[in-house]
């Protein structure tokens, strides 16, 4: 048995409730995983929420509630909203949950056993907000830590560490000999100069006294793990290690779709360095897939500006095909995407009311006018050999995880449909009798054609390919095989027409 495409996103931190940019990540993964069960593969897509930490205690406090309480709340806020978005996750991590617990701790147990963890006293300079102690290597040119720091205080504290330079090495060797671990490629490149510049071990722990919500140590009570040893273990934790040991075979290595703020350090160096020390072998590693933000106005979002977006809102005013498609579409993966209202109409105007949804409402009404909807099988020679390399390429786009380029090429389909309309005028074809053949020809054509679409549509756009394809009369039931030409049998009727894209106006802009 093939192994299982295991893909997964970074799991949410539950002191807020979900903006645009956390959807764009999820939908992403969404759409991979999709796609690979379009082609057939075996296929799991994790996601879920990161419950512990500081941030959540002092969120609860501030709201005169128990931690409990408060991520049971927030998390609930996720699960609505991945719902509405249509992400479909085979499993959920939630690091309050017991089993990924007994997993963290036997992990630890180990590597202190073994003497990757050693206890020490560090005095420096602490971020709140990333939770996390400072060096001088995190200052800016102007002496002073960053605004991404937040509020930096000077601490003193006894603290457990994992001996992170002794992989140093390792992970230069690795990196250097894996050149495609980390997508895009740059991205591992920055990933390499900062295993360079490694030195000193992590600080794993936090003292009771100061975070009580965590996951105790095994081996000292009066200590919590800290989220590098809590919430990257989700990845490995839910996919069965040391539970499931058949799940994890079939499962491991991940795909691990993240944003780029979370690369460097945290899963390139911590993660990969933590899985080395387990006992994980080179080739047992997982890939990373490194996505931008989404800026609002050319800013990252933050409460202080004030410009969070909530994606409920977009689902409820535009639809939440319009938000998939605009995200997946206008987004390079692996860059920043500026998200606009009016980007979205526009976009969604452009390619999904216009250019597709017009091709699909065209072709349903000459059939049904000129053919009171009956098809017979031809083909345009031209369009079904564009059609072929359409999904050739659409294919060799989505192998490498590039959404928006697999798009792209999916509505080159759609707009060389359109042009075929204009070119054989079946208006024109439908007044002489002796051109039936011809008509047939591309009226079936274009049916066939957007049958194709509606299966390439279908890993970004779920409702819109069943919607195409009931239109259409054709199974809803798909492969990417059955993207193959003649789909549509000679004889075939064709369903009832119906808007499936409705115009934005241009008030709503």
């Amino acid at each position: 048995m093939s192994k299982t495409f295991y893909i997964t996103t970074a799991i949410d931190y539950t002191n807020a409730a979900p903006h645009i940019g956390h959807a764009y990540e999820k939908i992403l993964a969404d759409v991979l995983v999709r796609y690979h069960r379009l082609k057939g593969d075996s296929s799991y897509l994790l996601t879920g929420v990161d419950q512990h930490g500081q941030k959540v205690q002092q969120a609860a406090a501030k709201e005169g509630i128990s931690p409990e309480e408060f991520v049971t709340k927030t998390t609930a806020k996720f699960i609505e909203l991945w719902e509405k978005l249509e992400i479909s996750y085979d499993g959920w991590a939630a690091t309050t949950d017991p089993l990924h617990k007994t997993c963290v701790q036997k992990i630890l147990q180990d590597l202190y056993d073994r003497g990757d963890i050693y206890k020490a006293k560090y005095r420096g300079f602490y971020s709140v907000r990333q939770e996390q102690f400072l060096t001088d290597k995190e200052r800016g040119e102007d002496g002073n830590f960053g605004p991404e720091w937040g509020e930096v205080v000077e601490l003193e504290e006894e603290n457990w560490y994992f001996r992170l330079g002794n992989y140093r090495d390792w992970l230069l060797q690795f990196l250097d000999s894996h050149p495609g671990c980390v997508q895009p490629a740059f991205r591992q490149t920055e990933l390499r100069n900062a295993a360079e510049r490694l030195s000193g071990d992590l600080s794993i722990s936090r003292p009771k006294s100061r975070l009580a919500w965590g996951i105790e140590l095994p081996f000292d009570t009066s200590c919590v793990t800290y989220v590098w040893f809590d919430a990257l273990v989700n990845y490995i934790s839910f996919a069965g290690y040391l539970s499931d040991d058949a799940k994890f075979r079939q499962l491991w290595p991940a795909l691990h779709v993240i944003g780029k703020d979370i690369i460097i350090p945290a899963h390139g160096i911590y993660w990969l360095a933590m899985l080395k020390a387990m006992g994980f072998a080179d080739e047992d590693m997982p890939r990373f897939l490194v996505h931008g933000y989404v800026l609002v106005d050319g800013e990252k979002m933050s409460k202080s500006l004030g410009n969070i977006r909530d994606p409920h809102t977009f689902a409820d005013t535009f639809g939440v095909e319009s938000l998939r498609y605009f995200l997946m579409r206008d987004c390079v993966v692996g860059q920043d995407m500026d998200f606009t209202d009016q980007r979205l109409v526009q976009r969604y105007n452009v390619d999904l009311a216009n250019s597709l949804g017009n091709l699909l409402n065209r072709t349903l009404n000459m059939a049904k006018r000129y053919r009171q909807g009956k098809l017979v099988r031809s083909e345009a020679a031209g369009i079904s050999a564009f059609a072929a390399q359409t999904v050739k390429d659409y294919t060799a786009a989505l192998d490498q995880n590039l959404v928006h380029q697999a798009l792209e090429i999916t509505w080159g389909l759609a707009t060389r449909c359109n042009a075929f309309v204009e070119e054989s005028a079946p208006w024109k074809l439908a007044k002489d009798p002796e051109k039936a053949q011809e008509l047939d020809t591309v009226l079936y054509t274009l049916a066939e054609s957007l049958r194709i679409l509606a299966i390439l549509i279908a890993p970004v756009l779920p409702r819109a390919s069943r919607g195409i394809l009931d239109q259409l009369a054709a199974p809803g039931d798909i492969t990417l095989a059955d993207t193959a030409w003649g789909g549509l049998p000679d004889g075939h009727v064709l369903g009832e027409p119906q808007v499936l894209f409705p115009r934005i106006e241009a008030a709503a802009e």
